[in-house]
């Protein structure tokens, strides 16, 4: 299936949702297998990025099937919260279940929403994470900005994002790898007939690289953005802040810390224009 990376609107949406509605059931799996294990380890890199601390409220974009808000409520605990947004059903009713089975049901809430329009209040989170989701989103930069809007000043940003391997050889193996194996083996596993392995490598082919990256993340708002090579480039977590701002009040103020269950109904569906 031909994909094309600037190519919006809702019908490529409508199809990579239905191809990943397809793989929900098997996708952990597959992460594992196509990743030789180590996306494990990335994610782990990115929360440490993230630098929770207890009572934090952090926003995990694209969340999937909740790998990275798993790590995250850990790092909160009990008085904080971690919503796990994603706009697939599928994938967040698998996450829903997992969470259950780690007894992390009361400290994760899922929601189905769209990066691009993000359904908290202003300044209302201290952290969002977005883990290869970005990639798959029609229009990064207005998903960027809405989390610098969700964000308290001085909240973090960390997008962890397949990229552009630094050497030539490593790109030449790894591209043999991403448009041969990965989808002769992700299709094999998944049992999949929606073509979303191969349109997995092709929208990491056609996303930006990592200083194209840090550059719309800047574009934003954010300030210091840095970002740091996983796997030789293959990966890369880039960490952006949203600046502390002393001339102006914030237009919605933070909801209170440690309320437990009452915080979604303070955080969600309060926006300002």
């Amino acid at each position: 299936m031909a994909t094309t990376f600037q190519a919006g609107g809702p019908g490529r949406e409508r199809q990579v949702q239905a191809m990943f509605s397809a793989i929900a059931p098997r996708y952990d799996l597959n992460n594992t297998l196509l990743s030789f294990g180590l996306h494990h380890r990335w994610k782990r890199a990115a929360i440490d990025a993230a630098a929770l601390k207890p009572g934090d409220r952090l926003l995990d974009l694209c969340a999937g099937t909740g790998d990275l808000a798993f790590l995250a409520a850990r790092r909160v605990g009990g008085n904080g919260l971690v919503i796990a947004s994603d706009l697939n059903r599928a994938m967040l009713e698998v996450g829903r279940r997992r969470a259950g089975r780690l007894g992390l049901d009361q400290r994760v809430r899922f929601i189905q929403g769209h990066a691009e329009s993000i359904q908290l209040a202003d300044r209302s989170v201290d952290a969002v994470t977005v883990a290869f989701g970005i990639r798959n989103v029609d229009h990064p930069d207005r998903a960027f900005a809405e989390i610098f809007r969700v964000l308290i000043p001085g909240g973090r940003l960390v997008c962890l994002e397949f990229s552009r391997p630094v050497s030539g050889w490593l790109r030449r193996c790894y591209g043999f790898y991403s448009s041969t194996l990965l989808p002769l083996i992700g299709t094999t596993v998944a049992r999949d007939r929606t073509g979303v392995y191969r349109y997995l490598p092709a929208s990491i082919r056609e996303f930006p690289d990592q200083a194209r990256l840090a550059a719309m993340i800047e574009a934003a708002g954010f300030s210091p953005v840095r970002y740091t090579n996983l796997a030789g480039g293959i990966v890369a977590i880039h960490v952006g802040v949203r600046p502390v701002d002393t001339t102006s009040a914030s237009p919605t103020s933070p909801p209170p810390r440690g309320r437990g269950k009452e915080e979604p109904s303070v955080l969600i569906g309060s926006r300002s224009s």
